[in-house]
């Protein structure tokens, strides 16, 4: 295929796509995330007594001490936020790390469509699991196994979207990271539609996650429907025809010949071959982007050891009873946050650190990247 024939993206169908596989990728962490207040309440009631004995102790109660304040915060509620980021944030790092032997074992869209059915799967137990009374720690033990589950597929799913993104231009790296900055602020919007609906805790909680089952739905249509695109079908080929030549020219190595050997006689050079050390090849690449590693590893660091372990738990000084108690950690903690994040990762399509024809003229990347890839 010459450039000529090079189709176009007919009405950024492609691009949307990407855009909802990354509002997909990040959706569910931050579902269960900005849902924390439904989580740690839920962890202070007792589930599993009956309402005319719990309207029983709740009268002994008033009628004993009318004036005395409001329980203690449960343990298992304390400690939510915090086991909750260490449950997440492991399997996170974890699978992220594996992605590199599980991609040569399991085909990519199993990977896909595989972590997205799961996920779906853990929302729509949440979803039950809100009309189901249960005592405190095994809820407790439950949604952090959820939560476990979610950045499993998660990461599977991150570490696939963005190899499948490599077959395209570079360009389309950026409907993901802003697809991903958008799914916080869905999330707080989410939240902050239930609370402003004014309805019970449990009813607030069930629309709420049965809405991420809809976007989860949504987003697997689309990526069921990628295929059918000829943009995309361009590109899926360039990558097969690449690999089908590289395969060939490792076979000829293995064989002690030299590819391109024949074509000496035709007045056509053989391309020069070095062979050079894959370990090598990794040292000097990750020797390039050294700052940019430490950057994001130290960036990463501090939003995460704060949010939403520490931030989550900061109380407004000015609330008093007012309604802006309820919500001050969806907005200042949860929405200002995301709103920033997503504003960041689109940025990256105006403005970027490392110029690309700074990364191309890099030997140990650019031996790495498609001749299609950046046009």
């Amino acid at each position: 295929m010459t450039t000529n024939q090079q189709p176009q993206d007919r009405y950024k169908a492609v691009w949307i796509i990407f855009f909802m596989l990354g509002l997909g990728t990040l959706l569910p962490w931050n579902f269960f995330m900005t849902a924390t207040q439904y989580f740690t309440k839920r962890l202070d009631q007792p589930q599993n007594v009956s309402s005319v004995t719990a309207k029983l102790d709740r009268d002994i109660q008033a009628s004993v001490a009318p004036t005395t304040p409001s329980p203690e915060r449960s343990y298992l509620s304390v400690i939510f936020n915090n086991v909750m980021t260490l449950c997440a944030m492991l399997p996170l790092l974890l699978f992220t790390c594996l992605n590199s032997f599980l991609h040569r074992r399991i085909p990519q869209a199993v990977r896909i469509l595989g972590s997205l059915l799961a996920i779906l799967l853990v929302f729509l137990i949440t979803a039950v699991l809100v009309k189901v009374p249960m005592d405190a720690l095994p809820f407790f033990v439950i949604t952090m196994i959820k939560i476990m589950l979610i950045n499993s597929f998660g990461a599977i799913l991150q570490g696939s979207l963005f190899g499948l993104a490599g077959l395209l231009p570079a360009s389309y790296t950026t409907p993901i990271m802003s697809g991903q900055g958008l799914a916080g602020i869905f999330a707080s919007v989410a939240m902050i539609c239930a609370i402003a609906s004014g309805s019970e805790l449990a009813k607030s909680a069930f629309g709420y996650f049965i809405t991420a089952c809809g976007v989860i739905v949504l987003t697997i249509i689309c990526y069921l429907g990628l295929p059918r695109l000829e943009f995309y079908r361009y590109y899926l080929q360039l990558k097969l025809e690449g690999s089908g030549e590289q395969e060939t020219k490792l076979d000829l190595i293995s064989k002690g010949e030299e590819p391109g050997a024949g074509k000496e006689e035709s007045g056509v050079s053989a391309p020069s071959s070095q062979p050079t050390s894959k370990s090598h090849s990794v040292q000097a690449i990750l020797k390039n982007i050294l700052v940019p590693a430490l950057s994001v590893c130290f960036i990463f660091t501090i939003t995460i050891g704060l949010f939403p372990a520490v931030t989550a738990e900061v109380k407004s000084s000015i609330a008093g009873s007012s309604a802006w108690g309820k919500y001050f950690t969806p907005v200042s903690c949860f929405l200002t946050f995301n709103v920033f994040d997503w504003l960041g990762r689109s940025l990256t399509a105006v403005s970027m650190w490392v110029k690309m024809e700074n990364i191309s003229s890099i030997p140990e990347i650019s031996t790495l990247l498609s001749p299609h890839q950046y046009p």
